[in-house]
């Protein structure tokens, strides 16, 4: 069998909780997946995916170059690639349905405070450090590899979905995967991709071999 390329783009940093717990989870990979981070700002970032089979979008921003990420996703999007995102990747891939898929000026309000209608809004509570029951959607990939029983997902994040955007991304085929009552849309997928899912919650904190991550390596094998 082959051996995996994961890339995992994202500006590593080790006072992250969550970029530890990452680091957890690829240590914890199969012997034949070679995994390792690319840093936003990497210059020609998407040429430097070429060689991956599989990516993580990874939590933790402002990222150093948000662009080069917008353009890493709409490639991973078209381009097939299976992608995973969390947090961060979870919203930075909503901006960018919203802008090359819809045609929407979508502003995420982290990145454009003074927007006047954010299509990646602040949430009504923070969510740093906090844990909250999810619920996946029966029938989704995200209920494929977590069940549909509630589980507990931790968050580390301020930004979500207004109720407006996600309508609008379901007009553009995007699969709502699962919810929670704090924080709303908790993650979603695009069914005719190989495998494109991105979660608000942190699977990798709950475990360092997280259901979501074996999932994604069976869909680049």
């Amino acid at each position: 069998m082959s051996p995996v390329t994961l890339a995992v783009v994202g500006d590593r940093d080790p006072d992250h909780v969550t970029h530890r717990a990452l680091d957890a989870a690829m240590d914890r990979l199969p012997s034949d997946v070679r995994a390792r981070w690319i840093a936003s700002d990497t210059p020609g970032l998407t040429g430097a995916l070429a060689s991956a089979d599989a990516i993580w979008f990874a939590p933790g921003t402002p990222h150093r170059d948000p662009d080069a990420v917008l353009a890493a996703l709409q490639h991973a999007r078209t381009a097939g690639i299976p992608s995973l995102g969390t947090c961060g990747g979870f919203q930075l891939a909503c901006i960018e349905i919203a802008r090359n898929v819809l045609g929407l000026a979508a502003a995420h309000q982290e990145l454009e405070p003074d927007a006047p209608d954010p299509f990646v809004a602040e949430l009504g509570c923070s969510l740093l450090g906090e844990r909250r029951m999810v619920s996946a959607v029966a029938g989704t990939r995200v209920a494929a590899a977590m069940g549909t029983a509630p589980f507990e997902g931790f968050h580390w994040c301020r930004f979500g979905l207004p109720d407006a955007s996600v309508a609008a991304l379901q007009t553009a085929g995007v699969v709502v995967a699962a919810r929670a009552p704090d924080a709303g849309t908790e993650a979603i997928e695009l069914p005719d991709h190989p495998f494109f899912v991105f979660t608000l919650f942190q699977p990798q904190v709950a475990t360092a071999d997280p259901p979501l991550l074996r999932a994604l390596i069976s869909a680049a094998r």
